[in-house]
């Protein structure tokens, strides 16, 4: 019998929506790290990969939630999310021999080798557990095919173990492996499929091969670990973007009269020119960032009007270019003093979507704006923009179907707001029309930190100023986790960078490098000479693989070098559960933030452990702030702060566990960046196909 590893759906979040309840999602996460692990693993082969993997998918569980049906497995659409951005990631993968140092480590690698499909039908199968349909239903086939896949992969991971393709059972009987070892089969057949294989020795060959191949796969699975302190790296930078979106929703409502001053200020230097829209669109357009385009001629007023229960929907005007579709709109409630948004992951329908805009972007998502003056002036009126994606002509017609509006309920206590469904009927034919963008190449390599780096691209488009680069892979010793930029100076104009802008580019044409796109502010310039790249900061993870021994029976607190500093082994005690602390407090020109470690255990890979961290913040001008005191608004005045683990403490689950070892792998650190790059642009010249 096949040792199947049981998960049941765990659906945790709340019904009511809201934007906090992130923290919901990064719990169910680390409740299903190792089995998510595992799959990551079959993908991408590489830990730094497969951490950037959970946070993606994180943050894209969070974003599409109000799509989430109850009708639905939570857990089955969590996965069609994460198998999703996988298969995206994997496109830039090379594959690597598990870390797994047992005899199973070879099974493992020839899993990594089987095509996308057999490896994700057992992978869900002896990984997540999943039945026949619900493996269906995730992959998108038949329940027959399902069973297909699942008997070829078996047949080709046992090639690849080297057992060669010398077993020949019966065709008619072969497809019954499957069902026969899990136990599936109904009587009749059973007892059918007994009595052949009694009597076809080929048939007893092949089906007792196939089971040793499955047994030995599930013990694999079994043994795989996620490496300490895994998923408490993605808490961390799942916590950072939430205080930072925190702080830069405070800062824009702080500078909400300073940006009504540029625009006044552009507005005026557009009367002194002459252009009348610009005067028009002073007194006419009351949508500060709409006004912007509409000034710059850059897409044209709409007003197109739906009203559905009481509630009127406004489509005020479409900017379309080769990035996306921004789409402005206003939402009126006649009835009531009520807001509410468009999420164009729930609701939102285009007939032909797939025949008039492209496939290989996703929509960039826009938090919603409950903190601009404009949304705060009448209290059944609000002004927001979704994204869609780019069309594929030059213009159309889009067939826009809303079903569902999201109510916004604002909590006093704090910034966030609860997201209440409310459904009603509004179509729309919005005619669009594509903004040129211009392309320019910069050609350029440069090291940060000692990491290459490629600046390869610079787009001007009406939506977006976008920097496309990359960090090259090679290099293991010190990598390059997340890149952060000020802002980029064009033709003597600054445009900010987008903190949440940052995308994979799609297709990763070199595999020695991992390419990127950086949002900035959009520009109103097609023609430039130069472009000036301000750099903010870079996050790094350091090899640096180190062990130190473990006495149980020792005197603690011991003390032990690493990384350049002195670290105390504060406490060895064994026990139900055992607990290992060990700390570091001077963080005084200390080389590392947080450690990548395991600690080593007589019981091997078997044993569960549960960790906990202290630690302090340090701002950029090196003030301190204890972590347990961090508030929102203490938060906001903290200039770029870095994360400073102080405290580790792991209790290893079991009875009286015996830690052997405390083996460090490396850590993460935060470099400020001074580093102003100047860059000679060349103008991309493109057919009338759209190649260069």
């Amino acid at each position: 019998m096949v040792l199947i590893i049981p998960v049941k759906n765990n659906p945790i979040l709340p019904v009511t929506i809201r934007v906090k309840d992130i923290e919901s999602i990064v719990n169910w996460f680390e409740q299903h790290q190792r089995s998510l692990y595992a799959i990551g693993w079959s993908y991408l082969g590489n830990q730094r990969k497969i951490e950037e993997l959970f946070y993606l998918a994180i943050l894209q569980v969070h974003k599409e939630l109000p799509r989430f049906k109850s009708s639905t497995s939570f857990e089955i659409w969590v996965l069609s999310i994460f198998i999703h951005i996988c298969r995206e990631l994997s496109l830039n993968k090379s594959l690597q021999a598990s870390e797994e140092s047992d005899s199973h480590q070879k099974i493992f690698h020839e899993f990594q080798k089987l095509i996308e499909k057999e490896r994700e039908v057992l992978g869900l199968t002896y990984i997540r557990g999943l039945s026949k349909d619900e493996k269906a239903q995730l992959l998108q086939v038949s329940s027959e095919q399902v069973k297909e896949l699942l008997l070829s992969g078996l047949q080709s991971l046992r090639n690849g173990m080297g057992y060669g393709e010398r077993y020949h059972g019966c065709n008619e009987y072969q497809k019954l492996y499957v069902d026969y070892l899990e136990r599936n089969l109904e009587r009749p057949a059973k007892i059918d499929f007994e009595m052949h294989i009694y009597h076809c020795q080929d048939c007893q060959e092949d089906l007792a091969a196939l089971q040793e191949v499955m047994v030995g796969f599930t013990e694999a699975i079994e043994k795989f670990r996620v490496p300490d302190g895994f998923i408490g790296n993605i808490k961390e930078r799942v916590a950072q973007r939430e205080r930072h979106i925190q702080q830069k929703n405070n800062k824009r409502k702080r500078n909400g009269i300073i940006a009504a001053s540029i625009f006044v200020l552009a507005i005026f230097a557009g009367i002194f020119s002459g252009v009348f829209s610009k005067l028009y669109y002073t007194w006419t357009e009351e949508n500060q960032e709409l006004r912007a385009f509409l000034q710059e001629d850059v897409g044209e007023r709409l007003n197109l009007e739906a009203e559905s229960g009481g509630v009127k929907i406004k489509i005020k005007s479409a900017i379309a270019d080769d990035i996306q579709t921004l789409i402005f709109y206003e939402i009126e409630d006649a009835n009531e003093n009520n807001q509410y948004m468009i999420n164009f992951d729930d609701g939102v329908f285009i007939e032909g979507e797939s025949e008039i805009m492209m496939a290989n972007t996703y929509p960039r998502f826009y938090l919603p704006d409950t903190e601009s003056e404009i949304n705060n002036k009448e209290k059944n009126v609000y002004h927001g923009k979704f994204s869609l994606r780019p069309l594929k002509k030059e213009s159309d017609t889009i067939k826009l179907n809303i079903n569902k509006v999201m109510k916004l309920v604002r909590d006093p206590s704090d910034s966030y707001v609860n997201m209440e469904p409310e459904n009603g009927e509004w179509d729309f034919d919005i005619p669009v029309k594509k903004q040129p963008s211009v392309e320019y190449a910069l050609d350029e390599e440069i090291e940060i930190e000692g990491v290459p780096v490629q600046l390869d691209k610079l787009i001007l488009a009406p939506t977006a100023t976008i920097l496309q680069y990359g960090f090259k892979n090679e290099q293991q010793e010190k990598r390059i986790d997340i890149m952060n930029f000020k802002d980029m100076e064009i033709s003597n104009k600054l445009v900010e960078a987008d903190l949440y802008g940052s995308s994979y580019v799609h297709g990763q044409p070199d595999l020695k490098w991992s390419k990127l796109q950086a949002h900035f502010e959009p520009l109103f310039e097609k023609e430039t000479k130069e472009v000036k790249i301000h750099f903010d900061s870079v996050n790094l993870s350091i090899d640096d693989q180190k062990s130190f021994k473990l006495d149980a029976g020792g005197k603690y607190p011991q003390s032990i070098e690493y990384a350049g500093s002195t670290i105390s082994i504060d406490k060895v005690e064994i026990g139900q559960p055992t607990t290992v602390i060990f700390s570091n407090h001077d963080i005084k020109n200390r080389m590392y933030e947080s450690l990548h470690f395991m600690i080593v255990t007589e019981e091997g890979n078997d044993s569960s452990m549960e960790m906990d961290q202290e630690g302090i913040f340090v701002d950029r001008n090196g003030k301190e702030y204890d972590m347990k005191n961090i508030t929102p608004n203490l938060y906001e005045e903290m200039e770029q702060p870095r994360h400073f683990i102080t405290v580790q403490k792991t209790k290893i689950l079991g009875d009286n566990v015996i830690p052997k070892s405390l083996d460090f792998f490396g850590y993460s650190t935060t470099k400020y960046l001074e580093e102003e790059v100047q860059v000679k642009p060349e103008l991309i010249i493109k057919d009338e196909a759209g190649t260069q």
